[in-house]
Protein backbone atom coordinates (compact mmCIF):
# COMPACT_ATOMS: atom_id res chain seq x y z
CA UNK A 1 0.00 0.00 0.00
CA UNK A 2 2.68 2.52 1.02
CA UNK A 3 4.59 4.00 -1.91
CA UNK A 4 5.60 7.26 -0.23
CA UNK A 5 8.16 7.61 2.55
CA UNK A 6 8.48 10.40 5.14
CA UNK A 7 10.99 13.14 4.48
CA UNK A 8 11.19 13.82 8.23
CA UNK A 9 10.44 11.28 10.95
CA UNK A 10 11.61 12.68 14.26
CA UNK A 11 10.76 11.26 17.67
CA UNK A 12 10.68 13.64 20.63
CA UNK A 13 10.92 12.72 24.29
CA UNK A 14 7.79 14.64 25.30
CA UNK A 15 4.38 15.18 23.69
CA UNK A 16 4.20 17.88 21.01
CA UNK A 17 1.82 20.52 22.31
CA UNK A 18 2.07 23.06 19.49
CA UNK A 19 3.77 23.64 16.13
CA UNK A 20 4.72 26.93 14.49
CA UNK A 21 6.17 27.37 10.99
CA UNK A 22 8.47 30.23 10.05
CA UNK A 23 7.70 30.69 6.37
CA UNK A 24 10.76 32.87 5.71
CA UNK A 25 13.36 30.34 6.85
CA UNK A 26 11.22 27.21 6.27
CA UNK A 27 11.77 26.19 9.90
CA UNK A 28 9.24 24.19 11.89
CA UNK A 29 9.25 24.85 15.64
CA UNK A 30 7.63 22.59 18.22
CA UNK A 31 6.60 23.15 21.81
CA UNK A 32 7.07 20.06 23.98
CA UNK A 33 5.29 19.71 27.32
CA UNK A 34 5.97 17.20 30.08
CA UNK A 35 2.85 17.55 32.25
CA UNK A 36 4.07 15.08 34.85
CA UNK A 37 7.28 16.96 35.66
CA UNK A 38 5.89 20.36 34.60
CA UNK A 39 8.62 21.12 32.10
CA UNK A 40 8.53 22.74 28.66
CA UNK A 41 11.12 22.49 25.89
CA UNK A 42 11.34 23.72 22.30
CA UNK A 43 12.63 22.12 19.11
CA UNK A 44 13.40 23.26 15.57
CA UNK A 45 13.69 21.35 12.27
CA UNK A 46 14.41 22.60 8.75
CA UNK A 47 11.64 21.88 6.25
CA UNK A 48 14.19 22.32 3.44
CA UNK A 49 16.61 19.51 4.31
CA UNK A 50 15.23 17.85 7.44
CA UNK A 51 18.09 19.00 9.66
CA UNK A 52 17.29 19.00 13.37
CA UNK A 53 18.62 22.26 14.79
CA UNK A 54 17.71 21.49 18.40
CA UNK A 55 15.24 19.35 20.37
CA UNK A 56 15.42 20.34 24.03
CA UNK A 57 15.95 24.09 24.43
CA UNK A 58 14.48 25.46 27.67
CA UNK A 59 13.97 28.93 29.14
CA UNK A 60 14.41 30.19 32.73
CA UNK A 61 10.67 29.67 33.24
CA UNK A 62 10.40 25.88 32.96
CA UNK A 63 6.58 25.47 32.91
CA UNK A 64 4.61 28.71 32.47
CA UNK A 65 5.92 29.36 28.96
CA UNK A 66 5.02 28.56 25.35
CA UNK A 67 5.44 29.44 21.69
CA UNK A 68 4.20 32.88 20.65
CA UNK A 69 5.31 33.20 16.99
CA UNK A 70 8.18 32.60 14.56
CA UNK A 71 9.69 34.99 12.03
CA UNK A 72 12.91 35.27 10.00
CA UNK A 73 14.61 32.28 11.62
CA UNK A 74 13.72 33.36 15.15
CA UNK A 75 11.32 31.80 17.66
CA UNK A 76 9.37 34.05 20.03
CA UNK A 77 8.18 32.50 23.29
CA UNK A 78 6.14 33.98 26.11
CA UNK A 79 5.55 33.37 29.78
CA UNK A 80 2.18 33.20 31.53
CA UNK A 81 1.14 35.57 34.29
CA UNK A 82 -0.18 32.65 36.33
CA UNK A 83 -0.85 28.94 36.07
CA UNK A 84 -4.59 29.55 36.37
CA UNK A 85 -5.03 31.95 33.44
CA UNK A 86 -4.17 32.30 29.73
CA UNK A 87 -2.73 35.85 29.94
CA UNK A 88 0.74 36.06 28.40
CA UNK A 89 3.66 37.89 29.97
CA UNK A 90 6.93 39.02 28.39
CA UNK A 91 8.86 37.85 25.32
CA UNK A 92 12.00 35.81 24.76
CA UNK A 93 13.62 35.47 21.31
CA UNK A 94 15.52 32.28 20.45
CA UNK A 95 17.73 31.84 17.40
CA UNK A 96 16.12 29.14 15.28
CA UNK A 97 19.40 27.48 14.30
CA UNK A 98 21.63 27.64 17.38
CA UNK A 99 18.94 27.72 20.08
CA UNK A 100 20.68 30.64 21.77
CA UNK A 101 18.63 33.35 23.45
CA UNK A 102 18.91 36.59 21.45
CA UNK A 103 17.05 38.87 23.84
CA UNK A 104 14.32 38.99 26.46
CA UNK A 105 11.90 41.70 27.54
CA UNK A 106 9.39 41.12 30.32
CA UNK A 107 7.40 44.33 29.79
CA UNK A 108 6.61 43.75 26.12
CA UNK A 109 3.61 41.70 25.02
CA UNK A 110 2.94 40.21 21.58
CA UNK A 111 -0.07 41.34 19.56
CA UNK A 112 0.27 39.76 16.08
CA UNK A 113 2.70 39.00 13.27
CA UNK A 114 2.83 41.14 10.14
CA UNK A 115 4.94 40.96 6.97
CA UNK A 116 7.55 43.24 8.55
CA UNK A 117 7.88 41.42 11.85
CA UNK A 118 6.20 41.09 15.24
CA UNK A 119 3.82 43.75 16.47
CA UNK A 120 4.16 44.35 20.21
CA UNK A 121 3.11 46.72 22.96
CA UNK A 122 4.24 47.71 26.45
CA UNK A 123 1.94 45.83 28.82
CA UNK A 124 2.55 48.45 31.53
CA UNK A 125 1.15 51.30 29.42
CA UNK A 126 -2.60 51.81 29.00
CA UNK A 127 -4.18 52.17 26.56
CA UNK A 128 -1.74 49.94 24.67
CA UNK A 129 0.10 51.39 21.68
CA UNK A 130 1.37 49.02 18.99
CA UNK A 131 4.93 49.07 17.68
CA UNK A 132 6.86 47.09 15.10
CA UNK A 133 9.75 45.28 16.81
CA UNK A 134 13.09 44.04 15.49
CA UNK A 135 12.88 40.25 15.84
CA UNK A 136 16.66 39.94 16.19
CA UNK A 137 17.23 42.59 18.88
CA UNK A 138 13.86 43.32 20.48
CA UNK A 139 14.23 47.02 19.72
CA UNK A 140 11.14 49.03 18.80
CA UNK A 141 11.46 50.18 15.19
CA UNK A 142 8.42 52.37 14.63
CA UNK A 143 4.76 52.78 15.41
CA UNK A 144 2.57 50.10 13.87
CA UNK A 145 1.13 51.17 10.50
CA UNK A 146 -1.75 48.90 9.44
CA UNK A 147 -1.58 50.02 5.81
CA UNK A 148 2.08 48.95 5.54
CA UNK A 149 2.34 46.29 8.24
CA UNK A 150 -0.26 43.94 6.77
CA UNK A 151 -0.82 40.43 8.21
CA UNK A 152 1.65 37.72 7.22
CA UNK A 153 0.49 34.78 5.09
CA UNK A 154 2.01 31.61 6.55
CA UNK A 155 0.89 29.40 3.61
CA UNK A 156 -0.59 26.81 5.97
CA UNK A 157 -3.67 24.93 4.74
CA UNK A 158 -5.86 22.88 7.08
CA UNK A 159 -8.28 20.15 5.98
CA UNK A 160 -12.05 20.41 5.87
CA UNK A 161 -14.30 18.27 8.02
CA UNK A 162 -16.74 16.52 5.70
CA UNK A 163 -19.42 13.85 6.02
CA UNK A 164 -18.01 10.55 4.81
CA UNK A 165 -21.06 10.14 2.55
CA UNK A 166 -19.76 12.93 0.30
CA UNK A 167 -16.69 10.89 -0.58
CA UNK A 168 -18.18 7.45 -1.17
CA UNK A 169 -16.08 7.06 -4.32
CA UNK A 170 -12.94 6.78 -2.19
CA UNK A 171 -12.10 3.13 -1.68
CA UNK A 172 -10.75 3.07 1.85
CA UNK A 173 -9.98 -0.09 3.81
CA UNK A 174 -11.46 1.36 7.01
CA UNK A 175 -15.00 2.40 7.84
CA UNK A 176 -15.12 5.96 9.24
CA UNK A 177 -16.44 6.25 12.77
CA UNK A 178 -19.14 8.91 13.31
CA UNK A 179 -19.42 9.29 9.52
CA UNK A 180 -16.90 12.18 9.43
CA UNK A 181 -13.43 12.66 8.03
CA UNK A 182 -10.89 15.41 7.42
CA UNK A 183 -10.15 15.99 3.75
CA UNK A 184 -7.76 18.06 1.61
CA UNK A 185 -6.65 18.01 -2.02
CA UNK A 186 -3.10 19.04 -2.94
CA UNK A 187 -0.93 18.45 -6.03
CA UNK A 188 -3.29 15.78 -7.43
CA UNK A 189 -3.29 13.96 -4.06
CA UNK A 190 -6.36 13.47 -1.89
CA UNK A 191 -5.49 13.41 1.80
CA UNK A 192 -7.93 11.85 4.25
CA UNK A 193 -7.89 11.43 8.01
CA UNK A 194 -10.56 9.39 9.76
CA UNK A 195 -11.35 7.61 13.00
CA UNK A 196 -12.25 3.95 13.41
CA UNK A 197 -13.80 2.11 16.34
CA UNK A 198 -13.05 -1.59 16.74
CA UNK A 199 -12.93 -3.84 19.80
CA UNK A 200 -13.65 -0.91 22.09
CA UNK A 201 -10.68 1.07 20.73
CA UNK A 202 -10.81 4.39 18.94
CA UNK A 203 -8.04 4.93 16.39
CA UNK A 204 -7.07 7.67 13.96
CA UNK A 205 -5.74 6.97 10.45
CA UNK A 206 -4.19 8.98 7.63
CA UNK A 207 -4.44 8.05 3.94
CA UNK A 208 -2.92 9.66 0.83
CA UNK A 209 -4.58 8.75 -2.47
CA UNK A 210 -3.12 9.55 -5.89
CA UNK A 211 -4.99 10.74 -9.01
CA UNK A 212 -5.65 7.14 -10.04
CA UNK A 213 -7.45 6.38 -6.78
CA UNK A 214 -4.60 4.28 -5.39
CA UNK A 215 -3.63 4.59 -1.72
CA UNK A 216 0.06 5.49 -1.78
CA UNK A 217 0.48 6.14 1.93
CA UNK A 218 -1.16 5.06 5.19
CA UNK A 219 -0.25 5.66 8.80
CA UNK A 220 -1.88 5.06 12.16
CA UNK A 221 -1.75 8.40 13.93
CA UNK A 222 -3.27 7.45 17.27
CA UNK A 223 -3.70 3.82 18.24
CA UNK A 224 -5.76 4.07 21.42
CA UNK A 225 -7.52 7.36 22.12
CA UNK A 226 -10.55 8.24 24.23
CA UNK A 227 -12.26 10.81 21.99
CA UNK A 228 -12.33 12.12 18.43
CA UNK A 229 -9.27 14.21 17.62
CA UNK A 230 -9.19 17.53 15.73
CA UNK A 231 -7.64 17.86 12.27
CA UNK A 232 -4.72 15.45 12.08
CA UNK A 233 -2.52 17.22 9.56
CA UNK A 234 -1.67 20.49 7.83
CA UNK A 235 -0.06 21.29 4.51
CA UNK A 236 2.60 23.97 4.23
CA UNK A 237 3.44 24.62 0.59
CA UNK A 238 4.32 21.06 -0.55
CA UNK A 239 4.91 19.60 2.91
CA UNK A 240 2.33 17.38 4.60
CA UNK A 241 2.92 17.65 8.35
CA UNK A 242 1.38 15.57 11.13
CA UNK A 243 2.01 14.24 14.63
CA UNK A 244 2.04 10.51 15.33
CA UNK A 245 1.21 9.12 18.77
CA UNK A 246 1.57 12.61 20.27
CA UNK A 247 5.38 12.81 20.19
CA UNK A 248 6.63 11.95 16.68
CA UNK A 249 6.79 14.60 13.95
CA UNK A 250 6.28 13.33 10.40
CA UNK A 251 6.72 15.35 7.18
CA UNK A 252 6.12 14.11 3.62
CA UNK A 253 6.85 15.87 0.35
CA UNK A 254 3.79 15.99 -1.90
Amino acid sequence: MTQMLPFINEQFNWPIWRMEIDDMSATLFVELRNSEDKKVAFGAISLLNGQVYFKDITTPERWLTGIEAAYDGTLLVHNYQSEKGPVHKGLIAIDGTSGQTLWSNYTLAFDHLCINGPTVYNAQVQPPKLFLADIKTGGLLQAYQPVIDIPLNNHIVVPQMLPADLLKELTLPAEPYANTLHYLEHNSYRIVSLHTFFQEKLKQHLYIINSEGVIVYHDLLNSNIQKLQPEAFVVHKNNLIYIKERSALIVLNL
